[in-house]
């Protein structure tokens, strides 16, 4: 058939080809198996979780296509980030770039928190690096929790005062 109006074709014909059950919905494994990184890793689970949690108006735990096809283009303005950012053209992002990336974004962050996150989301190597998949949900984490902390901190002084079930209540509620 046709793509519905609004869709692009080439978004209709993949999102027929990852619809591997035919339910007219997508769901994160099947997303799973359609989107892969640089170095031709499937993205990871909570990437994708993350991603169909975001474009999933009903909270039935999959997308249509008109969530799809929205996913394809919020996929491609990360991609375009991402490749602005691995400024070594290397289909991943180094420490260096990590932090350069968070410093045009914004982000005041230490040497150690971007040490933190490479130790946490990087694959296992010697020179450790972020895939476009962890990239996403790193952005996506770190936007939603900068949310929540400037919902606190309404004297844009960056600093908070918050009880432990504030704090549990802000971060769980921008989990998934």
């Amino acid at each position: 058939g046709n793509a519905p109006p609004g869709v692009d074709p080439e978004a209709f014909s993949w999102f027929q080809s990852v619809d591997a059950d035919h339910s007219g919905y997508i769901s994160a494994k099947e997303l799973k198996q359609a989107l892969v990184n640089s170095n031709w890793s499937t993205f990871n689970d909570e990437t994708c979780l993350l991603m169909i949690n975001m474009f999933d108006k009903t909270k039935s735990g999959r997308i249509d296509v008109y969530g799809f096809s929205a996913l394809l283009r919020f996929i491609q303005q990360w991609r375009n980030l991402f490749q602005q950012y691995d400024r070594d053209q290397s289909g991943s992002i180094s420490f260096n770039e990590l932090q350069q990336a968070f410093s045009q974004m914004g982000y005041n962050l230490s040497p150690q928190f971007s040490q933190l996150l490479l130790a946490r989301y990087a694959q296992r190597s010697s020179n450790p690096s972020i895939q476009l998949d962890r990239f996403i949900q790193i952005c996506m984490q770190l936007q939603s929790t900068t949310d929540a902390f400037r919902e606190k901190d309404t004297g844009l002084v960056g600093n908070v005062r918050l009880s432990y079930e504030d704090f549990l209540t802000m971060v769980m509620t921008r989990m998934l």
